[in-house]
């Protein structure tokens, strides 16, 4: 906490804190390192996992008993699976860095944005990674409409909400280790790992990819050479300068 006692002054000033936040935060992982075990129990004591869990083992059951098994069910998941790390990106872009709007006298302001202002703001506060439970309340009912009612075959649609509640959990379950006490040790998960510590300790600007790394990042061209990006001084203060 002593580090963010006193204002940055300087642009080296701001470098030099968030190199300082990094080496404390590396450090204490390194204090408090915990198993895969222990951050997945750890994990499973929050509502989302439970939540998009539970869909997931209905829609898989609902998939299996009606069975009717065509091309279209093995082509859908690798479309999904391909598609996937640009939809993460476009939300992460629009929804939850959304700039709070004026409209006349009404405050446009999601949950889902000022929550991820919050996650930004404490990146170590563990119920700000998880998508907050109140969205799902209304976010799972819609896709399982679209699955249930938006495909011309209810077998594919069932395949299309297995689909959305695997990812859905997969990406729970990133984002969650990525902010625990685990330590990287595979290298492509250290790759995911580093590519969204940049996004919250150098520059929010750039790496919104969250369960992958150099995919949709580089094709949307936010994935520079981070020696080449200045710090952020609002990388913990979303839209902060804007407001001034």
């Amino acid at each position: 906490m002593s580090e963010l006692a006193s204002e940055p002054t300087t642009p080296s000033d701001v470098d030099e804190q968030a190199r300082a936040r990094v080496r404390a935060d590396e450090a204490d992982q390194r204090r408090r390192s915990v198993s895969l075990g222990d951050a997945a129990k750890a994990f499973w004591r929050h509502p989302s996992p439970w939540l998009i869990g539970s869909l997931l083992v209905a829609a898989l059951t609902a998939r299996i008993v009606v069975g009717d098994w065509r091309l279209s069910d093995a082509l859908t998941p690798l479309v999904m699976l391909a598609v996937f790390p640009f939809f993460e990106w476009m939300v992460h872009v629009c929804v939850l860095h959304w700039r709070p709007r004026r409209v006349g006298p009404v405050t446009i302001d999601p949950l889902l944005s000022r929550k991820h202002r919050a996650h930004h703001a404490d990146p170590r506060d563990v119920p700000l990674v998880f998508i907050p439970w109140r969205v799902l309340l209304w976010l799972l009912p819609v896709v399982t409409a679209i699955g249930l009612f938006a495909f011309p075959r209810l077998g594919v649609g069932l395949t299309y909400l297995v689909g959305v509640a695997a990812l859905g959990l997969g990406y729970e379950w990133t984002h969650y280790l990525i902010h625990s006490d685990y330590r990287p040790k595979s290298r492509p998960y250290r790759a995911i790992w580093r590519n969204h510590r940049l996004h919250h300790y150098k520059n929010e600007h750039y790496w919104f990819t969250v369960t992958t790394s150099g995919t949709a990042d580089r094709v949307l061209r936010t994935a520079p050479d981070p020696a080449t990006v200045d710090t952020s001084p609002t990388v913990r203060a979303l839209h902060a300068q804007e407001a001034q």
